[in-house]
């Protein structure tokens, strides 16, 4: 019952950031007039669906393995002025950036919802008091408020949390106001823990609070949407340079995983995984590599710039490259998923 429970609640996760996605550009394109042929949720034969009385069919299909909106002209010139590709780049700039920015957009309000659904009051960068075996309190003093962490700006209590775990797990400088006076100190020193082999930081201090205003709820949500961008990027880059390992990677397998083990946990644990899901999907989405919608975005940005337009069959092939490469590197994940999945 734990896997179809896990399943489920993946299917339905998956399903949610798959269809907002494409709605993004099914509703950026309709709204310039571009001719839409199909929307499909799922890949691979079709199970059920309809067709609208506008032309449009909406399907349902067996595979729940992504979803696509089908434009009139999307992959070819086709004449008329409801083609995409007979459309202003501008238009179908917006029209392909629509979907990730969707997913963004689906982050923030997830975001907002953990925020305003928090306990308590909201946590400030300002130290209260300090934990039983606190070794930050060497240099940190109660009454300083953290205004950096090793370089980047923090603003409230989770940015603060996020920057000590990836940072903090060597001595670090800290900046902080302390009786109206910036001062940088360095060398701090953070408790540390392992997590899946990997060293992190750990925050040894209890910060003040503030009550939940309209003002500090907005502020909250956003410097907690920046610092999730912050942490996929700190991730890509880390991976790069080693810091982690591919077995600290997940794909569908062990994604299923952690969407089952955190509904179980909770609506704001689930809610949490999802928002840094969302964001991941359209952050990642939006990067400029073929067969994502970023790739498409660099061919349209060239045409911009240039005054030029790419010939659609070599951005075609460029774009089942990528493809090829995307499905290569999710059947690896997916393997290296199971052996985990095996071996714990």
């Amino acid at each position: 019952m734990t896997v179809v429970f896990s399943v489920l609640i993946a299917l339905f996760a998956f399903g949610v950031m798959i269809f907002i996605h494409e709605a993004g550009h099914f509703l950026v394109a309709r709204a310039f007039g571009v001719k839409i042929l199909e929307f499909s949720m799922g890949m691979g034969p079709r199970l059920c669906g309809f067709t609208g009385k506008d032309g449009t069919a909406y399907q349902l299909r067996a595979f729940p393995i992504g979803g696509f909106v089908s434009m009139k002209g999307e992959d070819e010139d086709a004449d008329g002025e409801d083609s995409f590709s007979q459309k202003a780049a501008w238009k179908r700039f917006l029209i392909c950036a629509a979907g990730g920015c969707m997913n963004i957009l689906l982050a923030i309000l997830l975001t907002f919802v953990l925020v305003i659904s928090s306990k308590g009051l909201l946590g400030t960068t300002v130290i209260h008091s300090f934990a039983e075996g606190a070794t930050s309190n060497a240099q940190l003093q109660s009454g300083d408020r953290i205004m950096r962490v090793d370089g980047t700006a923090v603003h409230t209590w989770q940015e603060a949390v996020y920057e000590i775990a990836h940072a903090g797990y060597r001595p670090i400088d800290v900046t902080v106001e302390r009786g109206g006076e910036v001062k940088t100190l360095s060398g701090v020193q953070f408790p540390t823990t392992v997590s899946q082999g990997i060293l992190f930081g750990t925050v040894d201090f209890i910060p003040y609070g503030e009550s939940k205003t309209p003002g500090a709820v907005c502020r909250h949500t956003f410097y907690r949407s920046v610092s999730t961008v912050k942490m996929i990027w700190d991730s890509l880059f880390d991976l790069i340079r080693g810091r982690f390992g591919m077995e600290a990677v997940s794909g569908p397998v062990g994604v299923t995983e952690a969407l089952g083990t955190a509904a179980k946990s909770g609506a704001l644990d689930f809610f949490y995984l999802l928002s840094v899901l969302s964001m991941n999907l359209g952050v990642f989405n939006l990067l400029p590599l073929p067969a994502l919608d970023g790739g498409r975005l660099l061919f349209i940005l060239f045409e911009l710039v240039f005054r030029r337009r790419v010939p659609p069959r070599f951005e075609g092939a460029v774009h089942f490259v990528g493809i090829l490469f995307l499905f290569g590197l999710m059947i690896l994940i997916t393997f290296g998923d199971i052996v985990k999945l095996i071996g714990g």
